[in-house]
């Protein structure tokens, strides 16, 4: 049987990999820790529970939900986001509902690629941004993000023949894996950038909520008031611990919401209301869950960071996510994936290869801290054995 060339470039994924590696460990016997996928243990906060459960009962929720009935969801996502960063937001016009960020912007190529058209990646980057981009028949030109620049992207690196044939950047900061978080300035000249090259501007933004030492991370929309070519996505996975209820909303330029919406269309109607009704009652209610989700992210980072540095790993303390990314000691500084699964199969402890994000990544590893701060000492004190 023959498949279609573009499922070509999806034939490795690092989370499929490490997936086969932990089974392979668990199959072992070992006990497992498991650090390589940023899924919350956190549970969501009661009173959006309630709302979920509450919905069960009502039969009206019980049948397919299509764009308008989700109007409810999208103007308490609308003022969630005028509050937070000051910037006005049409409901009906930009902002659209989502099965996930991973669902909207991997389908979000489909409406602005034609075959052949390159998007401008970030390498290491989020596997999903360029699958979407393959999926749509198009080219992946990545810009690699290395530390000494503070894992920006340097646009002025783009060589004119690929900028002729782009039609996309895709940005994400808080930054999956780097842990990097993106000045408003550099959006200000991102944003002027993509004005002059007639590019779509999008920007993943998990880890709106996930920054620490009461920073905030910009939104991209402050550089782009005017909604001339950007388009932001926003889940609840992160700040609302909802990860497994796939619910998240793009807000942005009215036309790009409108294409969209025109390929979920064709694909998916939308999540059952009763996860939406749960939503509203997060974006609506009381905050104080989100603070104390981000004082536990911040509790587990200072454990496991400082365990590492006191072995002489030198990881940074990282500003924002749920993630500590650092640079592999020899003999392991060239071959992540070879760290990781010997890590999984020497301790039981599982975390992700920077060469999964992209080859910029190689001699770096991503670690998730997705365990209560005394299991994570005990994974920080596994991997200071092996390194020894």
């Amino acid at each position: 049987m023959k498949l279609a060339t573009r499922m070509e470039p999806l034939q490795r994924n690092v989370f499929a990999d490490m997936d086969q590696a932990k089974a392979i460990a668990k199959a072992a016997g070992r006990d497992l820790i498991d650090l390589s996928l940023g899924s919350s243990d956190l549970p969501a906060a009661p009173h959006v529970l309630e709302a979920i459960a509450q919905s069960l009962h009502d039969p009206s929720t019980h049948g397919y939900l299509l764009h308008h009935g989700t109007r409810p969801f999208r103007e308490a996502a609308a003022r969630w986001f005028t509050e937070k960063y000051g910037i006005a937001v049409d409901p009906d016009e930009e902002v659209l509902a989502l099965i996930g960020c991973q669902e909207g912007t991997a389908h979000l190529p489909l409406a602005i690629l034609n075959p052949g058209d390159f998007a401008l990646l970030q390498d290491p980057g989020y596997p999903s941004h360029a699958g979407g981009v393959y999926l749509a028949s198009g080219q992946v030109y990545t810009m690699p993000l290395l530390e000494e620049n503070g894992f920006l992207p340097v646009l002025s690196d783009i060589p004119a023949p690929v900028l002729a044939q782009s039609r996309m950047m895709v940005l994400s900061y808080p930054h999956n894996p780097t842990t990097a978080v993106a000045p408003l300035d550099f959006f200000e000249e991102a944003v002027a950038f993509c004005v002059e090259h007639d590019l779509v501007l999008v920007h993943d933004f998990p880890y709106a909520d996930v920054v620490f030492e009461g920073a905030i991370a910009p939104s991209v929309l402050q550089a782009d008031r005017a909604k001339r070519v950007s388009i932001e996505f926003f889940t609840m996975s992160k700040s609302y611990n909802m990860g497994g209820f796939r619910v998240a909303y793009a807000v942005g330029n009215a036309d790009l919401i409108r294409a969209l919406r025109q390929v979920k269309a064709s694909v998916d109607f939308n999540q059952y209301r009763g996860i939406l009704n749960g939503a509203i009652a997060a974006l609506s209610g009381p905050q104080d869950y989100v603070n104390s989700t981000i004082n536990e992210f911040r509790q587990r980072r200072d454990a496991f960071v400082r365990i590492l540095q006191g072995i002489g790993w030198n990881v940074p303390t990282p500003e924002a996510t749920m993630y500590v990314w650092g640079k592999l000691p020899s003999p392991w500084d060239q071959d992540s994936r070879k760290f990781c699964t010997e890590l999984v199969q020497a301790t039981g402890v599982a975390a992700s290869p920077g060469a999964g994000f992209g080859k910029t990544g190689e001699g770096y590893v991503r670690f998730a801290l997705v365990h209560q701060p005394e299991v994570l000492e005990v994974a920080a004190q596994r991997i200071a054995e092996f390194l020894s």
